[in-house]
């Protein structure tokens, strides 16, 4: 299945054992009150597992959605649950949220605030235009998509390129001069998968893939180009 993931980075210094002492039995509960109704909500995080370089756990939240039934809108809880992983690589931790980058960073700010008291503790992972021009060129035999932001030809703000080999053409060369490549869709030479990346470490895998082997790859083929 098609699995998307967003990377950040933890600027505040702490290990692995503190983050898991901090999120171990993390559970608020509120009340959604309309009308005649009254919903329980539930935030919680749930199904820590430390181990020695690595914190994976379940960030699960209710929320209220409404269904219009015979003239009558009825609110009904929805739980909305996103796997993460803390990496400690080297002297930095890195934050690996399973879920698209609207969910990912509003769960990001939640966790900031659990562990640091304010949001704003936990970053954005970023990834340079030059090694995202590198990571492409590497891939490139099966390269699908390429978005360019920052141009500089008056009244374009993006360019784009869709087809095969793309690395291959004259345009993608030309392109590179009037602008940054912002996302590439490449086929991964090593694990065979077709992989979104964008320079704010979004990653988006759209072959067939379950959550420990997106955690593998992003480890070993997308850790290593964040800056």
């Amino acid at each position: 299945m098609v699995l998307a993931a967003k990377i950040f980075l933890l600027r505040e210094e702490t290990d692995l054992e503190t983050l898991a002492i901090k999120l171990r039995d993390y559970r608020v509960e509120e009340e959604f009150e309309q009308d005649e109704y009254s919903i329980p909500l539930l935030t919680e995080v749930r199904d820590l597992t430390l181990k020695a370089d690595s914190l994976e756990g379940v960030f699960a939240r209710d929320q209220v959605i409404f269904i219009p039934h015979r003239g009558k809108v009825t609110p009904v809880p929805k739980t909305l649950e996103a796997s993460f992983i803390f990496t400690q690589k080297e002297d930095r931790v890195l934050l690996t949220v399973v879920e698209k980058k609207e969910r990912a960073n509003s769960i990001v700010n939640e966790l900031s605030k659990v562990l640091f008291i304010l949001a704003g503790r936990i970053v954005e992972a970023r990834i340079t235009p030059e090694v995202l021009k590198k990571f492409h060129e590497d891939n490139f035999e099966d390269t699908k998509v390429i978005f360019f932001d920052d141009v500089d030809i008056p009244n374009v703000s993006k360019l784009s390129l869709y087809g095969s080999e793309l690395g291959n053409t004259a345009l993608y060369n030309d392109y590179l001069t009037h602008g940054k490549i912002w996302y590439t869709v490449v086929r991964s030479r090593k694990y065979g998968y077709v992989v979104g990346v964008t320079r704010n470490a979004v990653v988006t895998v759209f072959s067939r893939i379950e959550p420990p082997d997106l955690n593998t790859y992003i480890t070993n083929e997308i850790f290593p180009l964040i800056e």
